[in-house]
C-alpha cells in the first residue's frame, strides 16, 4: 500500500524506460509484472507499451465473483480491468487479515475460474522455523490448495515462497537455505505430478534485492523472484530483472 497516482506513474515510466534500454540483452528473456494497488491498475496499464513485455497483476482478490461484499474486488472485475495476475495468500493477507488456508484456496479456485493465473504465497513464520516445522508449514498451505483445486490447477499458476521470518527484519535467508525449501516445495509436488513440478515456477519472496538476485537466481530450483521493497526503486528493480536474465 505504497505510492501515488504520480509516483507509480513516475515508477512504471522509469522502469519501462530501463527495460527498453536493456531489452537487447538479459531484459529481453525475462517476464515482468508489477502488481500496483488497485485503485492504479488502469493507469499503470495505459503507460506499458504492447511490446513492452510487462504486465500487470492485483495484489488480492475476493473468492467471490459478484454481490453484496461490499468493499471487496472480484477476481472477475480485475481479469476485465486488465490484470492477467493475482498475488494470493501473502504473508501480511494470512497474518494480518487472518486468511487460513481454506479462505486462500477459495480464492485461488475463484482466480483460475476468472481467467487469472494466482501468485500463490507459501512460507513460514521465524517461529515456526526455529521449531522446524518449515516444510510441515509450506506442505500444508500447498495441500489446501491442491485438495481444494487438483494438483493439475498448479501447472495453471506460480508459487511464491516468502519466508516471513526473512522480511523487512534484518535477517536473510542464504541462497542454500531458500533453495533447500524450493526444492522441498517441488519435490512435494513431484510425488504428486512430475510434469506439474517440472513445469512450475516458483519465485523467492525474501527481502530480494540486487546485490543478493544473482546468487539466488543461480540455484536450480529459484525461477525468480517475487519483489517487494526493492521494487519501489525503479534501478533497483530493474537491476534484478538482469540478473534473472
Amino acid at each position: 500500500m505504497n505510492g501515488s497516482k504520480a509516483s507509480v506513474a513516475m515508477l512504471v515510466e522509469e522502469f519501462v524506460a530501463l527495460r527498453k534500454a536493456g531489452a537487447a540483452g538479459h531484459h529481453g528473456r525475462v517476464d515482468a509484472v508489477l502488481f500496483p494497488t488497485e485503485l492504479f491498475v488502469d493507469s499503470v496499464l495505459s503507460m506499458l507499451p504492447q511490446e513492452s513485455g510487462v504486465t500487470v497483476g492485483a495484489q488480492n482478490a475476493s473468492h467471490e465473483v459478484s454481490g453484496a461484499h461490499t468493499g471487496e474486488v472480484s477476481p472477475v472485475m480485475l481479469k476485465d480491468a486488465g490484470c492477467r495476475y493475482v498475488i494470493l495468500g501473502h504473508s501480511e493477507r494470512r497474518a494480518l487479515y487472518q486468511e487460513t488456508d481454506s479462505v486462500v484456496a477459495d480464492k485461488f479456485k475463484a482466480a483460475q475460474a476468472a481467467g487469472l493465473v494466482p501468485v500463490l504465497c507459501v512460507g513460514e513464520s521465524q517461529q515456526e522455523r526455529e521449531s522446524g516445522h518449515t516444510v510441515a508449514v509450506v506442505e500444508r498451505q500447498l495441500s489446501a490448495v491442491v485438495a481444494r483445486c487438483g494438483i493439475t490447477a498448479l501447472s495453471k499458476s506460480v508459487l511464491a515462497y516468502e519466508p516471513v521470518w526473512a522480511i523487512g527484519t534484518g535477517l536473510t535467508a542464504t541462497p542454500e537455505q531458500a533453495q533447500d525449501i524450493h526444492a522441498s516445495i517441488r519435490a512435494w509436488i513431484e510425488r504428486q505430478d512430475a510434469v506439474v513440478a517440472g513445469g512450475l515456477q516458483i519465485l523467492y519472496g525474501g527481502s530480494v534485492k540486487s546485490s543478493n538476485a544473482h546468487a539466488l537466481f543461480a540455484c536450480d530450483d529459484i525461477d525468480g523472484g517475487l519483489i517487494g521493497g526493492a521494487s519501489l526503486d525503479a534501478k533497483e528493480f530493474a537491476a534484478i530483472c538482469s540478473a534473472a536474465g
